[in-house]
């Protein structure tokens, strides 16, 4: 496959990723000798709020973006890379098509907290980085903590009727009702984030399970189903990112999947 790197350059990043433009978020991505941590950053490290899991109170984590102000342009950068390269466009939140806001009169949502981080400009410590084999993949770029939040899986919402006979391998579901013709999929083929990128274990491997880091939990956030893929174990940095696509429903195709 070929391609063209993202340039590394802060206003074509922040342009394509749609960051609020000020000094706060200019200075998170100017280089310098020294970093740069926002208030918000410290006050969020202070803080022990964050969304329950489980009976045992295991909380979600935000994640820790990156403080060296060139790295976290390298990060965008391999996003934008990818993303560039597969025809799609930058999103942070769901999309949902017009027939779907029609007849449900759908509104406009809150974003997540950490959406509105990398809004700020804050990354989360991830790379994109090109393999032969699997294509983009997502890894690691520094230690990332059990039940740290990774990112949200965003796209285009539209009816799982529609999308049978989709090509696309990045399909996730969202609702799945007991009429089928009511199921919902996320469909990241046109817009999307870094979870696109994220790869999928081969269900058929033996060792396919092992390589799973990350799950997904599903939430009602003002009354809307969200997604979130979260580290289902410590991560140390390098290591890739897998994901079970057949977690939710076992009816995913993954014998392709190296």
């Amino acid at each position: 496959m070929e391609f063209t790197y993202f340039p590394l350059v802060q206003t074509k990043i922040v342009d394509f990723f749609r960051i609020q433009r000020s000094t706060e978020s200019t200075q998170k991505l100017n280089y310098g000798k020294g970093h740069y941590v926002s208030q918000d950053s410290q006050k969020r490290r202070k803080r022990s709020s964050s969304l329950v899991v489980s009976k045992k109170k295991r909380k979600l984590l935000p994640f820790n973006p990156t403080e060296d102000p060139l790295r976290r342009m390298e990060q965008m950068a391999s996003l934008a890379t990818a993303l560039t390269a597969t025809r799609t466009e930058f999103s942070n939140e769901l999309t949902y098509i017009l027939v779907w806001l029609l007849s449900l009169q759908i509104e406009q949502f809150l974003s997540m907290e950490e959406c509105s981080m990398m809004g700020r400009g804050e990354w989360p410590p991830l790379m994109v980085v090109f393999d032969p084999k699997e294509g983009f993949t997502v890894e690691a770029d520094r230690f990332i903590k059990d039940l740290t939040i990774i990112t949200e899986y965003v796209g285009d919402v539209d009816y799982l009727k529609n999308r049978e006979n989709d090509e696309g391998d990045s399909m996730m579901t969202l609702i799945s009702a007991n009429e089928p013709s009511r199921s919902l999929v996320i469909c990241p083929d046109k817009r999307g984030n870094i979870a696109r990128f994220i790869n999928g274990i081969n269900n058929h491997m033996p060792d396919g399970k092992k390589k799973q880091n990350v799950k997904c939990v599903r939430f009602e956030v003002n009354g809307e189903c969200r997604v979130l893929l979260i580290a289902s174990r410590d991560i140390p940095k390098g290591e890739r990112l897998y994901y079970d696509y057949n977690g939710y429903e076992n009816e995913y195709p993954t014998q392709h999947f190296v």
